[in-house]
């Protein structure tokens, strides 16, 4: 049995609906489950809110230092660090999953992903990068930002359940307890950089190239889209397998992505249709009730800021930088 998950918490439900409405229509023998970072019996959802999936609410998965996750972690850093903590609950209480497989909420899958699973029965971990090719000009993101955010995108990651991958879920887990942030004057983006590791430290990683796979704002110079009877191609010789419609707000619907200014809609027709029926799918899924929702484990923003102050004054840099100041 191949299981699929997302995390999220309840403001990011309408992505995670939208994510498992596209499995359930592209791979309907997969188990889907939302791993959900909140607290249902806090939000008091109507019926009506609830997904049609199982979710998984995260104080349930047995994180030994959860407590001290949430006083150190914004809402981001808190809802990736938890990951591999839910892949390891998955290996150990779902028996007949065979593979776990992990998408950001912000993610549509459009065909059935057979080629993945081919590969996670022959590899224990498949990862893909954020670009294949080159970057000719120095809009962002560019070469450099790879650099800070890491060489892989794991808004993406499949495992299969062997002891291999097993070790390295152990070592991630132990490294995003207490740095999974975004840092990156020390090194530091949530839990990418770490995982640029696993084809080092672990045997049988396979780096999944295909360009259907994965496919965002980030490599958009290397693929172009077109559709022909109802199915999406890239660069007219494959099929699109999922997009991740990352920094993308329908509040913002002119925006391929707040992370980037390389392309915009005008420039890149091609991209319109996949946006709009993003945007589409989102609002029936009631995105606009859902973002109104706090985090039940998060602190107002006001204590957040100083808290992230503080730490960056420890940091042996800034520390330089002040005492050079004086």
């Amino acid at each position: 049995m191949t299981l699929a998950f997302t995390i999220c918490s309840i403001n990011y439900l309408a992505q995670a609906r939208t994510l498992g409405d596209s499995l359930r229509q592209t791979n309907p023998d997969w188990q889907y489950v939302i791993g959900l970072v909140d607290k249902l019996d806090q939000a008091n959802l109507p019926a009506s809110l609830l997904p049609d999936y199982p979710m998984l609410e995260v104080d349930q998965i047995e994180i030994e230092d959860f407590a001290g996750m949430c006083d150190r972690y914004d809402i981001t850093e808190l809802n990736t660090a938890v990951k591999p903590f839910y892949i390891d609950y998955f290996f150990r209480n779902y028996p007949d999953a065979t593979e776990v497989i992990y998408f950001d909420p912000d993610i549509i899958v459009f065909q059935p992903l057979t080629q993945l699973k081919k590969h996670l029965g022959e590899y224990n971990l498949v990862l893909t990068p954020h670009i294949c090719q080159p970057i000719d000009d120095w809009l962002i993101p560019n070469e450099l930002n790879h650099l800070n955010t890491g060489t892989f995108n794991l808004g993406f990651i499949g495992l299969q359940k062997t002891e291999e991958s097993n070790r390295f879920v152990q070592w991630w887990k132990k490294r995003l307890v207490n740095e999974c942030r975004i840092d990156l004057c020390n090194g530091l983006f949530v839990d990418q950089h770490w995982v640029n590791f696993a084809p080092i430290y672990y045997d049988k990683v396979w780096i999944e190239k295909h360009p259907g796979y994965n496919a965002a704002y980030w490599n958009l110079h290397e693929r172009q889209f077109s559709q022909k009877d109802g199915v999406w191609r890239i660069n007219e010789t494959v099929d699109l397998q999922f997009f991740h419609y990352s920094g993308y707000g329908i509040h913002k619907p002119q925006e391929i992505s707040k992370y980037q200014n390389r392309f915009t809609f005008d420039a890149r027709p091609d991209l319109v249709p996949l946006f709009e029926h993003y945007r589409q799918c989102l609002l029936n899924n009631h995105n606009e009730t859902y973002r109104t929702y706090p985090c039940f484990y998060i602190k107002p923003p006001k204590m957040l800021y100083y808290q992230k102050v503080r730490r960056a004054l420890k940091s042996p840099l800034n520390a330089l930088i002040s005492a050079l100041e004086k």
